[in-house]
């Protein structure tokens, strides 16, 4: 084999620059870390006051250097856009939540005046979420449901005491048997259930922050969210179809909402009015139109064309003056009054029975949030405080409950818009929500006689940045079937199960997909690279030099319990080497070997003895496996406890194992676990720096060429 390991490790060590000798880090005790961290949290101080009030109102930190004359204009032009946008949306979102119109705009109001003082995103649109607004009225229907009013019913009783079309509620439940003190109707029910699911998906959100479990987005992956808002988009046009035809069916509760929805709209496709169907092909063609417009030539318009609400107005106007609800019994949205609701405490007595959904709406809420204002800092040039943004969106959902809202989120599609505008700060907000205001106040109204399909062609219409993933799913496949395959489970759980279990099952299944890449990771064999001292995967590149006698071995993934069986298949099937096959095999071969032996007389040449034993030894190719760990992140105890038997299978074969490119973590689990022998003696000759400096050290040559990383 050439010189001893000793006489190699001398010459190496003779040539080597500047060992390299790890830091002595002393560990502090954990009760002087809990008593650091409890005298620098409980201490107070002025500056520490200062610190924390501008921490939790970045506000009061950027507006008193807010540059008036370079920001003043973008500001008003964007705010004054979205704000436009809002009022129809505001008012259409509210079918999916199953509330009376004027509560979208309450809840568009409030999350934009909370997020201005809170936020630290100069260019997110907090507000009125389609999904959001879908997952609370699949709450609020339930609750409505169980609670026993009637969801066919055109007319309710709203929280202002006044019915929402002209036909009279006579329905009205004595809501002291569900523990509120007051008798109301539908409609006052339903916002009692969507401000107590609210308040509490804030508080969720709130503590979330304070504990900083932030890190709860990271299992959102990318592909689960956009299979999730896909399939979300699918149950909302379904959701939303019958209103296209003019068709009363009550929303389906449970699982298979798309699956049965449709079926009870071909069941009653001959009660379609045909007064609605015809605004609504009407509508829909308005409005994909003006999207197309804006989309081709959005380079030349410097803002978007207000499409949804010209839609909305002259749809109202012709509504209005041509008398569609009494003359063909079309759908409007009925009264809505200006002004405010006097604030209201959430019922408590309802949060035990929404406890539970507003979980999947806390996570989703602040998750949509905080990766849009960390897309949008990275975009504009500055940084964003997730932890921060959770507390803020947690508020923007706490305070607007007492105020009849519902629950809110950072909206992509607004965002965008703002950002295309000319937003330079969350000023742009306070405006948008003084154009919703002068709403509230003065012009909400005038939205009588709106038809509900008009709404529910602006919601479709809305859908179709979703909807349009589909055409991605060939270019997903090509790029990761891993992350393709995602997207079409989680999209196909969420449109054909529910929401909330399309959540659960594409998180579970998204990560069950990590787990199986650590499980059967790639594992190869190197070459090194010609005239370099760099070695590759021989199986994805040419003109690669397997070094002779050594085997240099990559598993690129953690190695740990679930993936230690494969590591050693892989590694066995690499060197075409088993060595307990091969210990077998030579122990067979000695019985054998000892029984012919016994056979034959006392006088056995020992030549003849000696050439029997030889004959049980087999020729290798190798003499040396090298390990490259360079891949190996962290090693649990079954991972040190692999490493240890290979080690010792392959010795007993006559074969060195040695390890290269161990970061610090592997190597502190390696010699917790004893694998460098009592004290470390063994260290020097089991763990190289470099796979070039192992391969130096298993050929005994001296001439490490260009290795700088010795």
């Amino acid at each position: 084999m050439g010189p001893s390991s000793l006489e190699v490790m001398e010459e190496l060590n003779s040539v080597t620059v500047s060992p390299l000798k790890r830091r002595v880090r002393q560990r502090r005790r954990i009760r002087e870390i809990i008593k650091t961290k409890l005298q620098r949290n409980l201490s107070c101080s002025g500056p520490k006051v200062k610190r924390t009030l501008t921490g939790f109102f970045p506000v009061v930190k950027w507006l008193p250097k807010y540059k008036v004359k370079e920001y003043i204009w973008g500001d008003l032009m964007s705010g004054l856009i979205i704000g436009i946008i809002l009022i129809p949306q505001a008012i259409a979102y509210c079918l999916l939540a199953g509330l009376d119109p004027i509560y979208g705009l309450y809840t568009s109001f409030f999350a934009n005046i909370i997020y201005f003082f809170m936020g630290t995103s100069r260019h997110v649109s907090v507000g009125i979420f389609s999904l959001m607004s879908l997952m609370v009225g699949q709450v609020v229907d339930r609750e409505v449901y169980l609670a026993g009013f009637d969801l066919n019913e055109a007319g309710t009783k709203n929280a202002f005491g006044l019915n929402g079309t002209e036909e009279t509620n006579t329905t009205v439940v004595n809501l002291k048997i569900m523990a509120l003190n007051m008798e109301c109707g539908k409609e006052c029910y339903a916002i009692s259930i969507a401000t107590a699911l609210t308040f509490l998906a804030g508080v969720y959100q709130v503590m979330m922050a304070v504990l900083r479990l932030g890190f709860v987005s990271v299992y959102l992956s990318a592909p689960m969210l956009d299979g999730f808002a896909t399939g979300a988009s699918c149950t909302i046009l379904t959701v939303q179809a019958k209103y296209l035809l003019g068709l009363k069916i009550p929303r389906h509760q449970g699982y298979g909402t798309v699956v049965v929805t449709w079926i009870n709209i071909f069941k009653n496709i001959h009660k379609t009015n045909f007064c609605d169907l015809i605004t609504s092909a009407i509508c829909i063609l308005v409005l994909v139109a003006g999207k197309e417009i804006q989309d081709r030539y959005k380079d030349r318009l410097k803002i978007p064309l207000p499409t949804e609400l010209v839609v909305v107005a002259v749809a109202t106007i012709v509504s209005h003056f041509a008398d569609l609800n009494g003359q063909f019994s079309s759908s409007i949205s009925g009264a809505i009054p200006t002004g405010f609701i006097p604030p209201k405490v959430p019922s408590v007595e309802l949060m035990p029975r929404v406890a539970y959904d507003a979980i999947p709406l806390a996570v989703i809420s602040f998750a949509f949030t905080v990766s849009l204002s960390e897309m949008f800092a990275k975009k504009n040039g500055y940084t964003v405080r997730p932890n921060q943004e959770m507390i803020a969106i947690g508020f923007c959902n706490i305070i607007p409950s007492f105020f009849h809202s519902f629950t809110t989120s950072a909206a992509l599609a607004k965002t965008m818009v703002k950002d295309s505008t000319g937003c330079q700060t969350q000023v742009s907000s306070v405006v948008s929500a003084l154009v919703v205001l002068l709403v509230l106040l003065f012009f909400a109204p005038f939205f009588y006689a709106l038809q509900k399909c008009v709404l529910a062609c602006i919601i479709i219409i809305s859908l179709r940045g979703a909807l349009r993933k589909f055409l991605d799913v060939p270019k997903q496949w090509r790029e990761s079937k891993i992350e393709a395959i995602v997207w079409l489970v989680t999209m196909s759980s969420t449109a054909l199960i529910s929401v909330e279990i399309g959540l659960l099952i594409g998180v579970v299944f998204s990560m069950i997909c990590v787990v199986v890449q650590t499980q059967n990771p790639k594992a190869s064999l190197l070459g090194q690279i010609e005239q370099t001292n760099d070695y590759e995967d021989m199986e994805e590149y040419d003109n690669l030099s397997p070094v002779p006698k050594v085997k240099i071995f990559r598993f690129q993934a953690p190695l740990f319990y679930a993936n230690k069986d494969f590591f050693l298949k892989s590694l066995y099937k690499a060197t075409d080497l088993e060595p307990f096959l091969e210990i077998t095999r030579r122990r067979k071969l000695e019985k054998k070997a000892r029984e012919k032996a016994a056979k034959k007389t006392d006088s056995v040449d020992q030549t003849n003895g000696d050439v029997s034993v030889s004959l049980i030894s087999k020729d290798f190719d190798f003499h040396t496996i090298i390990l490259d760990c360079s891949c190996i992140s962290i090693i649990d105890t079954t991972g040190v406890s692999t490493f240890k038997t290979v080690l010792k299978d392959y010795k007993e074969v006559g074969i060195n194992v040695i390890l290269a490119c161990c970061n610090t973590t592997v190597i502190d689990s390696l010699r917790r676990g004893s694998f460098f022998g009592a004290g470390d003696k063994d260290m020097e000759i089991l763990s190289f720096h470099t796979i070039h400096s192992a391969v130096c050290f298993a050929t005994g040559t001296t001439q490490p060429v260009n290795d700088s990383s010795v």
